[in-house]
């Protein structure tokens, strides 16, 4: 059983790793613009918080 949790250990080092590294990539490299783009298309990255009100008007008794 402690062979087995050793190999998961090193599985999640070596993601953690990954991660960090294509992580650093994407955020330096300008090559993604598309997403940059598709992000500011969704409004992503601006704090518009609006209200949303919903009415049901079939629920009427």
């Amino acid at each position: 059983m402690e062979m087995v949790e050793r190999f998961i250990i090193k599985l999640i080092w070596i993601q953690l790793i990954f991660l960090l590294a294509f992580q650093l990539f994407l955020n330096r490299e300008d090559t993604f613009v598309q997403f940059k783009k598709l992000a500011r298309y969704e409004g992503v990255n601006s704090n518009n918080y609006t209200k949303v009100i919903e009415t049901f008007d079939d629920l009427k008794d």
